[in-house]
């Protein structure tokens, strides 16, 4: 059963959810940092790799409340597997670019 506008606006705050959303951004940013140069807006994405590697906490910050707004998110919260969080991240932050 999907979460509740008031248990997503509380998953929007969390701490400990930011963290693991946190580790996902830096995981993608380090994926984008590894990517040749022919990448299509490869700049956005560099630029955008750059500022989370130099500011991880702002960067989970931004997209949290958009991540919890996935899919797999608001039907799991919390217990939403590494792997769907990922992918959750990673979407959000390639519609931001």
């Amino acid at each position: 059963m999907p979460l509740t506008y008031e248990e997503l606006g509380t998953l929007m705050t969390d701490f400990a959810f930011r963290g693991r959303v946190k580790v996902a951004a830096l995981s993608y940013a380090d994926y984008i940092l590894g990517e040749p140069a022919n990448v299509t807006a490869h700049n956005t994405r560099m630029r955008w790799a750059n500022e989370t590697y130099q500011q991880p906490d702002m960067a989970a910050q931004k997209i949290q409340s958009p991540v919890c707004m996935e899919p797999s998110v608001k039907e799991l919260g919390a217990n939403v597997t590494d792997a769907e969080l990922q992918t959750a991240v990673e979407t959000v932050v390639n519609r931001l670019m």
